[in-house]
């Protein structure tokens, strides 16, 4: 009894290991895209904030000649210092709507990253899409001194 016993133990000795190798990878998967998923909510969340922000100080009351382009790139550079990282990118647009209201839109590219630090966007040839998160503000632009 006491021989089949330890031939048991001596089987088994190994098991531990190989699971650990095996678990290893799958774990460092899991926690990258948890890490990749905080850090876009996170960049998401100061983004919605800063761009309307951004939105009501540029855009709401232009300057003497300054067009709804220009608002659009004021706003699109200050984005840009605030979310400066190496894997995010802004872009702001802007539409006129009906009434004379003007449409700003901001978007906000993620690029995927390896614990907040850049790498190409590829996992065994297969190439990582940025992720996209836009917000919209419709405001009208008051000019002072001009009659409807």
């Amino acid at each position: 009894m006491g021989i089949a016993l330890a031939n048991r133990a001596r089987r088994s000795q190994g098991q531990m290991t190989v699971e650990l190798a095996v678990c290893i990878p799958v774990l460092i998967a899991v926690s990258l895209v948890v890490c990749n998923a905080m850090l876009f909510l996170e960049n998401c969340a100061s983004f919605d904030r800063l761009a309307k922000d951004a939105v009501r100080v540029y855009a709401a009351s232009p300057a003497q000649g300054q067009s709804a382009a220009d608002c659009a790139a004021l706003v699109q550079e200050r984005l840009s210092k605030s979310f400066s990282h190496d894997y995010l990118e802004v872009d702001v647009q802007c539409a006129g709507t009906s009434g004379g209201c003007m449409c700003y839109s901001a978007s906000l590219r993620f690029r995927p990253t390896l614990f907040g630090r850049s790498f190409s966007g590829a996992v065994y040839d297969v190439f990582l899409r940025p992720l996209e998160h836009t917000t919209q503000l419709v405001v009208d632009p008051y000019k002072p001194g001009v009659l409807l």
